[in-house]
């Protein structure tokens, strides 16, 4: 049974929601305060709390704090009469696993419960796996050790914003998510968060967009822009895939990370920002300093702070809580098929957990979600089920287009494909 613990001191509000779970079956109780909701979460340790932003005795966020202090696995949905995004990224920042607006459509809330709970499961169940892996003497596990000390080294570069930081990884460890963590717990939160890859850019138009151009300075350059360094002047910076970034420009984007000053394609003026440069790549820069593919100078400056996120490879005791974050919302996974998830390489790592359980939540079609659907190499071999390969991609195409009524674009970024391999997949099938 799901326990609920409502923290509201709106009477109606209390007895309605309580009344509304405990229809559903789940178990229900309220405080009217937070003090009183604290007091009622030590007693209860409910699985999910609904915190009313707005307590006569402290914030919902003061309180939010506070539930998660006494147990990190709890989870927190947030409720508010008054929609504030900064407030809700903050919550989210804590630790809130939602926050939703009153008045509160009771078939979301009922999903968001219904999310929150089986999250605080996993984890939970996660936390015994490592206790009981260590002998009982702990919650953590061998992959805390690696956690706790990003976690250190986020706030320490969010607290030290002057200098660049290098975040390492492999392709879809999270690098840019991490990125925006640090920028959001610095000084510089309410400053701009701008984002460029330099891999994407030949030279003369990577340059134009981090330093801009003067008017004329190359053909089709009938106005004088602004570069991304001057737009995100006193904020962040975040160069994605700096290993790729051409050598010719790697010289002026030392000089402005030692001089803060540059000059404009074409122009002779030299202009000045404040920006704080956060740089990010998948390959080792000093293999590529050392072939000669990368400046030396370049990368020291840029290593000042490294921060090295560990692949899906690495975390495998996390893979149930990350499961259950990525799910869509209402999806839910069949026995065995969490065993199926811990048994994949994940070369994709995060970005492909995400994209597969999306997918395979789509051919799920609302039933809990089999090792089948995954598609996945070996899960599909180790199902032995009728449906083959093909048929499954079938499946998925075919829900894709139902869910976006036809949107092909949609449907590919539901899928994690290019619009232009769905388009080639349809060109083969029957689906209209």
């Amino acid at each position: 049974m799901i326990s609920v613990l409502v923290v509201d001191d709106d009477r109606t509000v209390r007895e309605t929601l309580a009344d509304f779970f405990e229809t559903l079956g789940y178990s229900a109780r309220t405080a009217a305060s937070a003090g009183e909701g604290r007091q009622a979460a030590a007693e209860q340790a409910p699985d999910v709390v609904l915190v009313d932003l707005r307590l006569p005795d402290a914030s919902g966020l003061m309180l939010l704090e506070a539930l998660r202090a006494d147990d990190p696995e709890l989870g927190v949905i947030m409720l508010t009469g008054h929609a504030d995004v900064p407030t809700a990224v903050r919550a989210m920042q804590q630790g809130a696993l939602d926050f939703l607006e009153k008045p509160v459509d009771l078939d979301a809330l009922d999903a968001a419960v219904t999310r929150a709970a089986e999250m605080v499961r996993l984890r939970r169940e996660v936390a015994l796996l490592r206790a009981h892996r260590l002998g009982g003497a702990s919650t953590g596990g061998e992959s805390d050790n690696a956690a706790p000390s990003l976690e250190r080294l986020i706030d320490l570069a969010a607290r030290n914003d002057d200098g660049p930081v290098l975040i390492m990884g492999e392709t879809g460890t999270g690098k840019g998510y991490v990125a925006r963590r640090i920028h959001d717990r610095s000084a510089r939160a309410k400053q701009p968060f701008v984002e460029v890859n330099g891999a994407l850019l030949n030279t003369v138009f990577l340059e134009s967009e981090l330093f801009g151009h003067e008017r004329g300075a190359f053909t089709d350059a009938k106005l004088a822009k602004r570069g991304l360094f001057e737009v995100a002047d006193r904020g962040t910076l975040f160069l994605d895939e700096v290993g790729e970034i051409a050598p010719e420009v790697q010289p002026k984007l030392l000089k402005v990370l030692e001089e803060r000053t540059f000059r404009r394609l074409g122009g002779t003026a030299e202009m000045r920002s404040e920006a704080r440069v956060i740089a990010a790549t998948n390959q080792p820069l000093a293999n590529l300093a050392r072939d000669g593919r990368f400046r030396a100078d370049l990368y020291y400056r840029l290593q000042v702070l490294t921060l090295t996120l560990p692949s899906l490879r690495e975390r495998l005791a996390e893979l149930p809580a990350l499961a259950a974050v990525f799910l869509p919302r209402g999806a839910r996974l069949a026995p065995g098929t969490l065993r199926a998830i811990e048994q994949y390489a994940w070369p994709g790592n995060m970005r492909e957990l995400k994209n597969t359980l999306w997918r395979a939540a789509l051919l799920a079609e609302g039933s809990p979600i089999e090792a089948r659907h995954l598609s996945l190499p070996q899960t599909v071999a180790a199902s032995r089920g009728p449906e083959t390969l093909a048929e499954a991609e079938r499946r998925a195409i075919g829900a894709a287009l139902r869910a976006t009524h036809g949107n092909k674009v949609r449907a590919a970024q539901l899928l994690g494909i290019a619009r232009s391999t769905l388009l080639e997949k349809l060109k083969r099938s029957d689906l209209d």
